[in-house]
């Protein structure tokens, strides 16, 4: 996962996290690996972030936040079919990104329920009109 949201984040593709992030440099704390896994086990929550390689731990943390928003951008528009998955994806294998599989799987079911949702409100709408 951290080699995956460094490339992306390095490579321009996941670089919008939504929010203001800080990290502080701090050459007592661990490197940005050691301390991305201490941020994504919540230990950070209400500190900011400190590691001896700030500037990757900022790319790594800005990159899973950016994932989240733009899933949710993405699977949107692949269900109102502005366009398809293969062009998202296209992007990283561009770039020589490989998404791991949990994201692929989050990615996958995220558009099948997107789907199901889409259906479900379109049904509804024809029975409206009948």
């Amino acid at each position: 996962m951290f080699n995956f949201f460094l490339k992306s984040y390095r490579k321009g593709i996941l670089t919008f996290s939504g929010s203001i992030m800080k990290v502080q440099r701090d050459d007592g704390e661990g490197d940005g690996k050691f301390c991305f896994r201490k941020y994504d086990n919540g230990e950070y929550k209400f500190l900011t972030p400190k590691s001896k390689h700030p500037n990757i731990l900022f790319g790594v943390i800005t990159a899973k936040k950016s994932w989240g928003l733009w899933l949710d951008q993405w699977t949107d528009g692949i269900v109102d079919w502005l366009f398809t998955k293969e062009e998202i994806l296209e992007q990283f294998k561009e770039n020589g990104i490989e998404i791991p599989e949990p994201l692929m799987k989050d990615f996958d079911n995220t558009i099948q329920r997107k789907r199901l949702k889409r259906i479900e409100k379109d049904l509804e709408s024809w029975k409206r009109t009948e």
